[in-house]
């Protein structure tokens, strides 16, 4: 029924599809928006409305603001029940398909398996290209009107920090302050800079560990700190900066300003998004750059893997598709809505457990970027290709 609807608001489209096809489709979007809707109610339920809800009992967050925030929310839910539902609405529609004996009648035509999953296929690269589109535009965007949505409601009864932390790691060169002689590499981390928040450009509550002269090991503290671009340094205001010699001796200096030789590292670092899923696909690259630029090679590492994952994070629903749809046109197969469910979590478990190792490995520097985000892509589609062969004997 719900096809049939769907073909009346878009007929010039649905009119030069072949009859197939068509029918095809019907039997797929069915339990696709079933599935869609299932997988989001639940994942929504756990991951947003009870947290929620708590909000709105405990620290008086307005109900009409929370239905607001939970709305915002809903793309990155969506992001993640596509795939999902993509694999289950195939493997149901073509198990269904299977049962019922019409693949069998399909077959004796002399239409292949290959041209019988060419819809499924379609609408898992349409599928694709959704997730894709909600992931880099939607999904940053939203989640960042949401939290300021939370923000603005409970800061009416809780306290909220307004800053966030910065943390940056300065690689550079060691000094021998006996000889004057430097040692240059970039991989070497010789300054740690944290601030407490930064607001118009403006660090505040700040400490610097300098590690840089060997033998010595120099503390400073300060208030507030500012980036000069024409100088290219620092200026920290009341503060007190503590030196640690070679003998264990210390020595402790306060001041009203001090003159310190960065660059503006932790400026750039502060306008980076702590996650990299709430980072669009250009923001992903220019934090990269960012990171390359201040000689941070493992964060840029990361980076580079997270990049190579906002495209194949919606591949999963053409991989997805592909095994969905070649399981169930296997002959014979009988599988009801709960079977299909079950066997469905059991696949997503083993794609999304895979993604994670390779991910993992990826970030720590064994794989490639390149290798670790595309790694379960190309097994997950070699594992669909064997099951079509497979279902066409």
């Amino acid at each position: 029924m719900i096809s049939k609807y769907i073909f009346k608001i878009f007929p010039t489209i649905f009119r030069n599809i072949p009859i197939i096809d068509r029918w095809l489709l019907g039997q797929i979007l069915p339990p696709l928006i079933f599935a869609i809707s299932a997988f989001t109610v639940v994942s929504l339920s756990v991951g947003v409305m009870i947290d929620l809800i708590r909000k709105v009992v405990e620290y008086g967050l307005p109900f009409q603001l929370a239905l607001q925030i939970m709305f915002l929310k809903l793309p990155s839910f969506l992001v993640l029940s596509f795939p999902m539902s993509v694999l289950l609405s195939t493997l149901l529609a073509y198990s269904k398909l299977s049962s019922n004996s019409e693949i069998l009648a399909l077959r004796s035509l002399g239409i292949k398996n290959t041209r019988i999953i060419i819809p499924a296929l379609v609408l898992s690269i349409f599928m694709t290209g959704l997730t894709f589109y909600f992931n880099n535009s939607l999904v940053p965007l939203s989640n960042k009107y949401s939290e300021v949505l939370l923000r603005g409601g409970l800061s009416k009864s809780v306290s909220i920090e307004k800053g966030t932390d910065i943390f940056f790691k300065g690689y550079g060169s060691f000094t021998d302050p006996e000889t004057n002689v430097s040692t240059k590499r970039k991989t070497f981390r010789n300054k740690i800079f944290f601030a407490r928040e930064v607001e118009n450009n403006v660090m505040k509550n700040v400490t610097i560990i300098d590690f840089s002269k060997i033998g010595y090991k120099q503390i400073i503290s300060a208030d507030e700190g500012i980036f000069d671009s024409n100088k290219s340094e620092w200026i920290f205001r009341n503060g007190r900066m503590i030196t640690l010699d070679k003998g264990g001796n210390t020595t402790s200096i306060g001041f009203e300003k001090y003159f310190y030789p960065l660059g503006d590292g932790p400026l750039k670092v502060s306008k980076i998004p702590d996650d990299a899923n709430e980072m669009t696909l250009s923001q992903a690259f220019e934090a990269r750059k960012i990171y390359k630029e201040i000689g941070d090679v493992k964060e840029a590492r990361k980076m580079s893997v997270r990049i190579h994952e906002k495209f194949t994070l919606p591949c999963a629903c053409l991989v997805f598709g592909l095994i969905g749809s070649s399981l169930g046109s296997k002959p014979n197969l009988r599988s009801s809505k709960s079977q299909g469910f079950g066997l469905s979590v059991i696949l997503i478990l083993f794609y999304y457990i895979l993604s994670f190792v390779s991910s993992s490995l990826g970030v720590k520097g064994t794989f490639t970027p390149f290798l670790s985000a595309w790694l379960p892509v190309f097994i997950s589609l070699s594992i669909g290709i064997y099951l079509l062969k497979k279902a066409s004997v």
